[in-house]
């Protein structure tokens, strides 16, 4: 009996050393660390909303969507690391071009001239110093005819397509994953246009004005020199009158000689 109750307190007593042991185990492994939260995502931008508020850009995002290219706009911005920098002409741009000039394109070549509007990944304005010195730069439309040239000009970007040249003359917006600048021309690709610009118009002939020298002028005097000589009705004596007035002095002189003659 002695030993069984003796055992029994052992026992016990090992089972608490043992539960002791584990509970510092635990204390020293610790719970796991939370990991810390994902950083948001960029937030999710509406291509067509923005471009319906800002602008004007009407016509050029009525091009977008019958072409379906602002699906591929959209695609680009929100579902890529990339991100996407547009440059959208105002309406006034569109409506300065000639009728022909995209009233007769083909909807493949429509689809190509806005898709050259776009470049396939953000750019800031800072970043075009860089780009100038890369150009030229494919556009989305592909390819090496379908390619941007930049200038970069005391913080002014200038572009040129070849056929078009034209400057960023706002930013519309800079935020990653979308920058939207406005242009002032609609950018027209070599592909489709050629590589030769557009002839500068000459310029219209001044009119010209047949306007008689004044009096005082240095013309005016030669000019009535010239008349004066030429005109038969001058006042200089001509050769007729010279030789009467000889003959009509000869016979005074005569006169007066034959009267001294006589009164010797």
């Amino acid at each position: 009996m002695g030993y069984s109750i003796v055992f029994i307190v052992c026992s016990l007593l090992l089972v608490l050393q043992l539960s002791t042991v584990a509970g510092k185990g635990k204390a020293i492994i610790g719970s796991p660390s939370l990991a810390p939260a994902p950083a948001p995502g960029p937030e999710y931008t509406n291509l067509t909303d923005l471009l319906s508020v800002a602008g004007p850009f009407h016509t050029f995002l009525n091009y977008l969507e019958s072409t379906k290219v602002i699906d591929t706009f959209q695609s680009q911005a929100n579902d890529t690391e990339e991100g996407i920098t547009l440059f959208v002409p105002k309406d006034s741009a569109f409506a300065s071009l000639k009728k022909p000039t995209i009233s007769n394109l083909t909807s493949d070549k429509l689809k190509s001239l806005c898709l050259f509007h776009a470049l396939p990944h953000y750019y800031s304005l800072a970043d075009f110093k860089n780009l100038s010195d890369m150009s030229p730069i494919n556009t989305f439309a592909g390819g090496n005819l379908f390619s941007l040239n930049f200038t970069y000009d005391s913080g002014t970007v200038h572009l040129n397509s070849g056929w078009s040249r034209t400057k960023v003359s706002s930013a519309v917006r800079t935020t990653f994953p979308v920058a939207v600048y406005q242009v002032d021309k609609v950018l027209l690709p070599e592909a489709i246009f050629g590589t030769d610009l557009p002839p500068m118009p000459a310029p219209a002939p001044a009119p010209e004005t047949d306007i008689a020298p004044t009096a005082d002028s240095p013309a005016a005097d030669q000019t009535g020199k010239a008349r004066a000589a030429a005109s038969p009705d001058s006042s200089s004596p001509s050769a007729s009158h010279r030789m009467m007035s000889w003959g009509i002095l000869n016979h005074l002189v005569l006169a007066i000689a034959g009267g001294f003659l006589v009164l010797l």
